[in-house]
């Protein structure tokens, strides 16, 4: 059961270094992205609003952190849980700003407007919020569905588990087997020890 539990590192590694990168660029880029006059307001560089905090940074930080998650996991259920909490932030990046004015605190947590000219605002949602966010619940989707099938590679995991249980398990009996016999040699001995003294 635990060797079903187990999966290679690789099955997550590309997967959880794109959420990772992904992540990373939800966090920051509205703190750098006003360098290449890419922004929303205030289109200054790494300036920190409230909006910011919840709408970009909080959503960025649980990419990231999924995507951590997701490449240094060695077992199954961790793993998907990392691709999971991707998954679910790559969904607030995508409706966050969708949803916030459905709240009274909406002011707060209103991550400003997009600054460039005619093409730029479409450009800027897509990179800042709705595109990012289908990408990264894409790649965590991607993930997730790697993880609920057991491959070829995890049954030569399993096998190889069971082989190494069934060795150890050997080497142990073969052991116990010999400290018995060992046993029975010095008790052996020792009572024709005991007769040869007698005599």
């Amino acid at each position: 059961m635990t060797a079903m539990l187990q999966v290679p590192r690789t099955r997550g590694a590309v997967s959880g270094l794109l959420l990772v990168l992904l992540g990373a660029w939800g966090a920051l880029i509205p703190f750098v992205g006003p360098y290449f006059h890419y922004a929303y307001t205030p289109d200054a560089a790494w300036t920190y609003t409230t909006g910011r905090l919840w709408m970009e940074i909080a959503p960025g930080a649980a990419t990231l952190a999924g995507g951590i998650i997701l490449l240094s996991s060695a077992t199954r259920p961790v793993a998907m849980f990392g691709a999971e909490l991707a998954a679910v932030a790559g969904a607030w990046f995508a409706l966050g700003t969708v949803l916030t004015p459905l709240w009274t605190t909406a002011s707060t947590l209103n991550p400003g407007t997009p600054v460039g000219g005619t093409i730029g605002p479409p450009l800027e949602q897509i990179g800042f919020f709705r595109g990012l966010g289908v990408v990264i619940v894409f790649v965590a989707a991607l993930a997730l569905g790697r993880l609920t099938v057991i491959g070829v590679r995890d049954g030569r995991l399993r096998a190889e588990t069971s082989a190494e249980a069934e060795r150890e398990r050997a080497a142990q009996t073969e052991a116990a087997a010999k400290r018995e016999q060992a046993s029975r040699t010095g008790v052996h001995n020792f009572g024709r020890w005991l007769v040869a003294r007698r005599s």
